[in-house]
């Protein structure tokens, strides 16, 4: 199972990444190590990048270094190593612990906050004039888009403030964790909906996904629409499974360009 999530579609590229120790968070989590990659131009954003369940930072940076997108500068994280509900306990990176992804699953939400948290420290100290954003793959997606909430709501799930001010969102091969009840708590807050509101997201999920089923993705997308995420935008790939493909993330680039006002990207 652990493959299925471990499978990528990419160009390598060497790279101009900086490996960066691991780290403690305060929830005591123990996160692995976080690879830089360095804009080639004019540093105009920062993204986090966050890989799937059994994966690590170094093959997000060496994805990421391959995107057309020289004026961003990428933050490639490792998620602590945990058991793993749906692997049966088997200890391997995730951002949370996960069990059978269904309508009805429990939501490990001291994990997704840890991770969340943990998240936003990493972009904590970009400077003021450079835009932030979040995105991933598969569990990663699903810390992407829960970030988003945590945004729109000015809080994680704890109730502590969430400092960061996202410009953009992306998941690819993802879910939302907490989608049943999101809309109502988005709806007690007019800064919460203007916050929503004002957010781009992308979702893109493959029809033939065997491992996060595309009716996940399509719900998520759905939910966020309901929520009052009206920048929320699902593109569906036919017959693509769980994992991610040139075609894809030239879509990636371009919404990024075009969302954040990058120049020189080619």
């Amino acid at each position: 199972m652990i493959e299925l999530y471990m499978k990528f579609v990419f160009f390598y590229n060497s790279g101009l990444c900086l490996d960066v120790s691991g780290s403690r968070n305060a929830r005591g989590y123990e996160f692995g190590r976080t690879y830089v990659v360095r804009p080639k131009g004019k540093h105009q954003a920062t993204l986090v990048w966050l890989h799937g369940l059994g994966d690590n930072g170094s093959s997000s940076s060496q994805l990421m270094e391959s995107l057309r997108l020289p004026n961003v500068k990428w933050i490639c994280p490792t998620a602590p190593s945990r058991p793993v509900s749906s692997l049966g306990g088997f200890t391997c990176t995730a951002w949370f612990d996960v069990g059978e992804i269904s309508e009805d699953g429990h939501d490990d939400l001291e994990g997704l906050d840890a991770s969340a948290s943990h998240i936003a420290n990493l972009l904590s100290a970009e400077p003021a004039d450079v835009q932030v954003g979040i995105g991933g793959v598969s569990m990663g997606a699903a810390i992407s888009l829960y970030s988003a909430t945590c945004y729109a709501l000015g809080r994680y799930g704890t109730g502590h403030a969430y400092p960061i001010n996202l410009r953009a969102v992306v998941g690819l091969s993802g879910w939302l964790p907490g989608w049943k009840i999101l809309r109502g708590k988005i709806e007690c807050s007019y800064e919460a909906a203007r916050r929503a509101a004002s957010l781009p997201i992308i979702l893109t999920h493959g029809t033939s996904d065997d491992v996060v089923p595309y009716r996940f993705g399509e719900k998520s997308a759905q939910s966020l629409g309901m929520a009052g995420f009206r920048q929320a935008m699902f593109k569906p790939y036919e017959g693509l499974g769980h994992y991610t493909v040139p075609k894809e993330m030239d879509e990636v680039v371009h919404w990024l360009t075009t969302r954040l006002g990058l120049e020189g990207s080619r």
